[in-house]
């Protein structure tokens, strides 16, 4: 059992973010849009490169949630997607807990990249035991 208090942080580094995860990804997730795994079609629009998936990187937050408390204590988790994560970054996912009341705790959640760059924010309430 994980004890959790206000002020409680965790971080962890997302794998590097390589054109072979984004092919992986698109074959999961069934979203085959050009600009994550085709560059030639991300040129024609004035993009200089292929990005992540925006759930992809909610999936590595997730990540960070299971590591800290198992699944079922889980009851809210949502987020906003800010910036893109450009191939060949490493992300870092980070949590901190921000109130504890009636067996609650309320996280906020972010995954930045190396630059400080916040690519993702969100939040997540979990129980306390």
């Amino acid at each position: 059992m994980t004890n959790l208090n206000t002020g409680d942080a965790l971080t962890i580094q997302a794998p590097k973010i390589t054109r072979t995860a984004l092919a992986l990804y698109a074959g999961a997730s069934g979203d085959h849009n050009p600009v994550h795994i085709d560059t030639d079609a991300c040129k024609a629009v004035g993009i200089p490169d292929v990005f992540a998936h925006g759930m992809l990187s909610m999936a590595y937050l997730g990540r960070l949630l299971t590591d800290w408390v198992p699944q079922a204590r889980i009851r809210t988790f949502g987020v906003r997607f800010s910036a893109i994560t450009p191939v060949n970054t490493t992300p870092v996912c980070a949590g901190t807990v921000t109130k504890v009341e009636d067996g609650l705790a309320h996280l906020d959640l972010t995954v930045s990249l190396p630059d400080g760059t916040v690519t993702l924010q969100g939040s997540a309430v979990v129980t306390t035991d």
